[in-house]
Parts: C-alpha cells; sequence; structure tokens
C-alpha cells in the first residue's frame, strides 16, 4: 500500500510540474517523450546440478519523458517494468515455473548544471570496484552478467556537483522489504527511514569519497532479547590513474549490540587494471577482498579471501571476448567465466560458458544460482 502511494504521490508530481511549466507564459520550454525496450531470451544446460536447465526470457518497455525549463533545468520521468519468465527443468516430469511482473524503474527528476533531485524506484551504486564491490550498498549486480540487472530501491537522492568537480550524495529510502547489497538482515518492518551521504573530492590523478548509511536493521531470526539494532555503515574509496589505474574500497558495518560474530562486518578491495596495445587491445583488471565479521571492529583474524582476475579482448568491431576467474583461498575454489558477444545493429547474442563450484561461498554472490555447477547458457538480447 505504501508503494502504490508512493507511486501516485511520484506521478502527481511529475504531472504537476509539467502543468505548471506548460502553463507559465515566462518560460520557453519544450518536452521530448521515449519509448524504447529491451527483449531477452536465455536458455541454460547445468548438467551437475539439481536443475538440469533453464528456458527463459525477460521484457522491459520504459517510458521517458522530460520537459526542458530555462536556465538549463529539466524535469524528466522515467517508467519501466520488468515481465519475466522462466521454466527450470528437473527432468521432462518435473518442470518449475517462475514468472513475475513488477516495476523494474519509476522515478522523476529535476536538474540543474549543478543538482539533481530524484524520488522514486531507482537504482544507486557508486565505487570503482568491479568483482568484489564494497560499496554494494544498494544494488545486487552479477560482474559476469552482461545486461547488469538488478531491482531498484524506493528512495529520494539528491545530488550537487561543485565547480571543482567535487560532489556530494543524500539519500533517504523507505518502503524496501527485501535486503539489499551485503546485507545480513531485512530492514525493519516499521517504516523507520534510513538515511545517508557520500561526499567525493577530486585528488591527484584520481578521486577520493566518504560514504556512510544508517537503518534500524531487523535480526527477530537471530531469537534474540531484542528485535531490531540500529546498522551504521561507513565507507571509503580512492581511485588513482599513474599508468595503470588503482583503486581501494573498505567499508565497515557496525550493529550497536552485541550479536555476535555478526557484529560488525569489514571488507576491503584493492585493484588494478591496464590495457596492453597487443592487436586490438587486451584489458586485464585484477582484484583482491579481504572480508571479516567479528564480534570486535576491524578484527581480521578470521577472514576470507578471495582473488579475481578479468580479460577482455575486443575480437572485432562486433565481437568481444571477457573471461573472469575467482579464487576463493580458504575453500580453494576456483570459479571459472568465459563470454562471447556477437553485436547486430539492435541485437546481440551471448554465449557464456562457466565452471564453478555447486555452491557459492563468494560474499554478496550468494543469490547468482544460475551460474553454480558447470554450464553453458545462450542469450539473445533485442533493443528498441
Amino acid at each position: 500500500m505504501k508503494k502504490k502511494l508512493l507511486v501516485i504521490f511520484i506521478l502527481s508530481i511529475c504531472f504537476g510540474l509539467v502543468c505548471y511549466a506548460q502553463d507559465s507564459d515566462s518560460v520557453k520550454s519544450h518536452h521530448y517523450f521515449q519509448f524504447n525496450g529491451q527483449l531477452s531470451g536465455w536458455g541454460n544446460i547445468t548438467p551437475d546440478i539439481n536443475t538440469k536447465g533453464w528456458i527463459g526470457t525477460r521484457y522491459i518497455p520504459q517510458i521517458n519523458y522530460g520537459y526542458h525549463l530555462k536556465d538549463n533545468q529539466l524535469i524528466d520521468f522515467e517508467g519501466s517494468a520488468n515481465l519475466y519468465g522462466e521454466l527450470g527443468i528437473v527432468s521432462l516430469n518435473n518442470i518449475s515455473v517462475d514468472a513475475k511482473i513488477k516495476p523494474y524503474r519509476l522515478w522523476t527528476r529535476f536538474s540543474n548544471t549543478q543538482n539533481e533531485f530524484r524520488i522514486g524506484l531507482q537504482k544507486i551504486n557508486f565505487g570503482s570496484a568491479l568483482m568484489f564491490r564494497p560499496l554494494m550498498w544498494f544494488d545486487k549486480m552479477d560482474p559476469r552478467d552482461p545486461l547488469q540487472m538488478t531491482d531498484g530501491v524506493w528512495a529520494m537522492l539528491y545530488r550537487h556537483y561543485f565547480s571543482n568537480n567535487a560532489n556530494i550524495w543524500l539519500w533517504t529510502l523507505g518502503g524496501n522489504k527485501d535486503t539489499k547489497g551485503w546485507e545480513l538482515f531485512k530492514t525493519s518492518g516499521n517504516f523507520q527511514p534510513e538515511i545517508g551521504g557520500r561526499f567525493q573530492i577530486p585528488s591527484p590523478k584520481g578521486e577520493s569519497a566518504f560514504s556512510y548509511h544508517y537503518r534500524m536493521a531487523d535480526i527477530s531470526n537471530l531469537m534474540m532479547p531484542v528485535s531490531q539494532v540500529k546498522e551504521h555503515k561507513f565507507g571509503l574509496d580512492i581511485r588513482t590513474d599513474i599508468i595503470v589505474g588503482l583503486w581501494m574500497e573498505s567499508t565497515w558495518t557496525y550493529h550497536n549490540r552485541d550479536i555476535g560474530l555478526l557484529t560488525n562486518q569489514n571488507m576491503i578491495t584493492v585493484g588494478t587494471d591496464y590495457t596492453f596495445p597487443v592487436e586490438n587491445g587486451i584489458g586485464i583488471t585484477a582484484e583482491h577482498m579481504i572480508y571479516s565479521m567479528s564480534k570486535k571492529a576491524f578484527n581480521f583474524d578470521k577472514n576470507s579471501n578471495f582473488t579475481g582476475l578479468a580479460l577482455n579482448y575486443p575480437v572485432t568491431l562486433f565481437d568481444n571476448i571477457n573471461t573472469m576467474i575467482f579464487y576463493d583461498w580458504e575453500n580453494n575454489h576456483v570459479y571459472s567465466f568465459i563470454n562471447w558477444q556477437k553485436q547486430f545493429n539492435n541485437i546481440s547474442f551471448y554465449l557464456m560458458g562457466y565452471w564453478n563450484p555447486t555452491s557459492y561461498n563468494i560474499p554478496g554472490q550468494s543469490n547468482f544460482s544460475r551460474f553454480a555447477g558447470k554450464g553453458v547458457q545462450l542469450m539473445v538480447v533485442w533493443n528498441h
């Protein structure tokens, strides 16, 4: 019900602002309208896990409407839906069906040269890491997914851009039932807004940023004397480009009550990338992440280490090959993935192969079951 009221509120704001702009004689403006969509279909063969294959399709229709005002001011709106259906094949006599229709993006925005205010269902992400992202606070993007699909969050976001390329973000979230990013617990059922912000400044040959987020976490499933705790997230990230690209992302998540090893969550990722001038250019990215949960803050006595290597090679203007390899040092597990992409105007073909453990131990990627075990996936995407 709250989401429906928020949708009505967003549409009302958008309609009211547009009507105001049209009725104002002092404002000379013009508008635009655009409709597009993305239709994708895929098939998986996974012989060594219980579900031997998947066949699915997804359609994302999207509309955009914008109204240009004076002084580089813009009011615009975006709405899209996720229409999804998939068959999971265990055997000829055992087929599961999963289908959903839900909003994918639904926001309205006011912006000018230095400011942006956006409200509604939107994607919020930041940071430089590619494979292991400590700052994956509000999305669940799989680095191997060629479409980079992720659900949005219901939020209000304000961004201000300073003349020296520094910028500040302020946000508040509400009504998001599912866990987001690295969250171990759902947000408290009571309608208590989440708040946070990010301040980013330019640094020599790069940029640095500090981020913070606060919410009430629901720990009722832990059978503790209390059902919710205050959760504070702190993030620091730095990127610089000196011959090679270098970055560091780190986060500390703290709960204000003793809940054992879940009281503190620490992550740090360091990475680098470089494009070697061989033929069409071979892009290489390497990252290493240390992940720890502990009763005391910054205690890395018991931690997990993961290393990732990604390579990208554009064979032609229309063909591209990329691969990713992850290594779990604690369990001695190797996760491997390769993808070949072929582009034909508005149609893209993706042929993907993977050889992974049947169960995931990489933090933050436990939801990516489509790449569990050994398998092959063919995906066709049409953008219009």
